[in-house]
C-alpha cells in the first residue's frame, strides 16, 4: 500500500467522504466487471457493486491496514454478490443469455492491417462462446476462472478475497480450467 492510499483510507476512518471517493476511484470499474461478471446482468452488477462500495465505506473502520486494500475491497464485492444470488434464487436466469457490455459497434480502418470484418466477427462469437462456458461452470470454479484469468487476480489475492486457502484456490483454478477445456472441446465436437 503506498503513502497516499494509507492517507486516504486514514481520512476515510475519519468519515470524509471525498477522500473516500478518491481512495475507490480507480477499483470502481474492476468491482462493477466482477460483479457483472458473477451477476450476468448490467443492472444487478451496478447497484450490487454500488451497494458493496457502500458496505466498504461503513466497514473501513475494521480494515486493519495490515493486508491490500484491494484485496478487502474485492472479497466484500464478491461476498455482496454471492449474498445477491442466493437472495434470488427463486428466480429462474438462464446461462445462455449474452452479458450486455453497453459496445453495440466497432470500428474498422481499412487502410491499415487491423483483422477483417469476418476476423473480428469470428473472434467476437469465440470471446461468446468463451464466456457462455464459463457461465456453466460450477460457481466455486467460475467464480476462481473470472478472478485469475479475466481480472489477472495472484493467488493469494483470490485466497483473501474468497477466504480460503491458497491450495484449495490453486485446485480450484486447476479443476476448472481442465472442466472449462473438456466443455469446449464438446461444444467444438458437437459444431462439427
Amino acid at each position: 500500500m503506498n503513502e497516499t492510499e494509507a492517507k486516504l483510507i486514514q481520512k476515510s476512518k475519519d468519515g470524509d467522504v471525498s477522500a473516500f471517493e478518491e481512495l475507490i476511484t480507480e477499483y470502481k470499474k474492476i468491482a462493477y466487471n466482477i460483479a457483472l461478471r458473477i451477476l450476468k446482468n448490467k443492472e444487478d452488477a451496478e447497484d450490487i457493486s454500488q451497494e458493496a462500495l457502500i458496505k466498504v465505506f461503513r466497514s473501513i473502520n475494521q480494515f486493519n491496514m495490515m493486508s491490500s486494500f484491494k484485496t478487502w475491497l474485492y472479497r466484500i464485492v464478491v461476498n455482496t454478490c454471492l449474498d445477491f444470488k442466493r437472495t434470488q434464487k427463486a428466480l429462474v436466469i438462464s446461462v445462455d443469455q449474452p452479458i450486455q457490455s453497453g459496445h453495440n459497434e466497432f470500428f474498422v480502418d481499412i487502410q491499415d492491417d487491423r483483422p477483417s470484418p469476418e476476423e473480428i466477427a469470428q473472434s467476437k462469437q469465440t470471446q461468446k462462446v468463451i464466456v457462455d462456458t464459463i457461465d456453466k461452470l460450477e460457481e466455486d470454479f467460475r467464480n476462481v476462472i473470472i478472478l485469475r484469468d479475466i481480472n489477472g487476480f495472484s493467488y493469494e489475492e483470490i485466497s483473501e478475497i474468497l477466504s480460503c486457502n491458497i491450495g484449495t484456490v490453486k485446485s480450484r483454478i486447476s479443476r476448472g480450467r481442465q472442466r472449462l477445456k473438456e466443455m469446449l472441446e464438446t461444444k467444438i465436437e458437437d459444431y462439427n
